[in-house]
């Protein structure tokens, strides 16, 4: 593996090729924590590419991805616990576009799920793999409720029940991707 945060980039910016998405989120308000030593600026040392974390809200982060050109994108992050496991549910926040509104609201903001199983003194996650998905579905397809949009899976399940499936499969070989590591920048 060359570089594991463009790994991770990759992740977020082919999220509909690559990343399984959902309509809701994977938490529910009594789920959620916040976790400081999240915070700051996070890297893999061969890169210039950096995700800053910031505190949003009371329970709710701020990620600004900035890839090797210095093109930045923003995502708005929970951290939950569920059934003592941790997960990073990501949203893209809804961009700044010229265009009307009847256009800006054909958007659809969609979340995407991370188990996070280190956050000191780097940090560890992993996404649910797609390829495992889909041929999970193909065999068992009321597993969870989703749709099939092109080739690709939209989980549409509620939150609950997206959570006793991943839980469900956390160890399940091929269910989530190989650890993708980020050291602190600052």
């Amino acid at each position: 593996m060359k570089n594991t945060l463009k790994l991770l980039t990759l992740s977020f910016l082919l999220m509909f090729a690559s990343c399984v998405t959902s309509l809701n989120p994977l938490y529910t308000e009594q789920d959620l924590i916040f976790d400081a030593a999240l915070l700051g600026v996070w890297t893999d040392k061969n890169s210039t590419e950096t995700w800053e974390l910031t505190k949003a809200d009371e329970k709710e982060y701020k990620i600004v991805y900035t890839d090797e050109d210095g093109k930045t994108g923003e995502f708005i992050a929970h951290l939950l616990k569920a059934d003592g496991k941790t997960f990073l549910d990501l949203t893209p926040v809804e961009p700044t576009l010229s265009q009307n509104d009847f256009y800006k609201g054909h958007f659809l903001p969609t979340h995407t799920f991370a188990l996070v199983s280190q956050t000191a003194p780097t940090v560890q996650i992993s996404f649910l793999e797609p390829k495992w998905l889909k041929k999970n579905l193909a065999e068992n397809p009321k597993a969870i409720r989703h749709e099939k949009l092109d080739d690709e899976i939209l989980l549409t399940d509620a939150p609950k029940k997206l959570q006793k499936f991943l839980l469900a499969h956390l160890n399940t070989e091929g269910a989530f991707a190989k650890p993708i590591s980020l050291k602190r920048k600052l």
